[in-house]
């Protein structure tokens, strides 16, 4: 298992990337020790926004295959939207590894980044479980438009994407021995 950190279009923020590669051992760690499954290799980046939607279609359509112009410019959007909130993401590779993108601006302190950085290690946790990863490349192809999915497939889909983000969030706690001050 191998994790790298690293910035995208993200200057001066040396101290940052520090405490980040700092933390992101140590969540690596209590992570796998805590959560079952199997830890897979893991890239954190620390972006703003609109890196983190750039990095995540491209991503997606790495994962899902080869998709259309008007497609990928739907994603673009839709990324961008979700990017304006969402703290981080984790999203599977077709290697087999995880890509965590983190958006810096949705952080102030150290105890914040901690209790997400634990959220998305728990979800790179949950990708090395049995037919995870196919579900939600079903999905995604779904959502592209290259392949269509039953409704029940859908249901489903959602049904167990709220119970991982359920088993997620009730993992957060685990950032207290990162960052004493993380109390969830």
């Amino acid at each position: 298992m191998k994790t790298t950190v690293s910035t995208h279009k993200l200057p001066g923020y040396g101290a940052t990337l520090r405490t980040a590669k700092r933390l992101t051992d140590q969540a690596v760690r209590i992570v796998g020790r805590s959560v079952p499954g199997r830890m897979p290799d893991i890239e954190v980046i620390l972006t703003k926004a609109r890196g983190m939607a750039e990095l995540a279609v491209t991503a997606e359509i790495e994962l899902a295959g080869q998709v259309d112009k008007r497609a990928r410019t739907r994603a673009e959007r839709a990324a961008k939207r979700l990017a304006r909130e969402a703290a981080a993401r984790a999203i599977p590779r077709p290697d087999g590894s995880v890509l965590v993108l983190v958006n810096v601006d949705q952080h102030a302190n150290e105890a914040e980044f901690a209790i997400t950085l634990v959220h998305e290690l728990v979800h790179a946790m949950q990708f090395s479980r049995k037919d995870i990863v196919e579900r939600l490349v079903r999905d995604l192809r779904d959502a592209f438009g290259i392949e269509r999915q039953s409704r029940r497939q859908a249901r489903e889909h959602l049904h167990l994407l709220e119970q991982e983000e359920r088993e997620a969030y009730g993992c957060e706690y685990l950032a207290n021995q990162l960052v004493p001050a993380a109390a969830a």
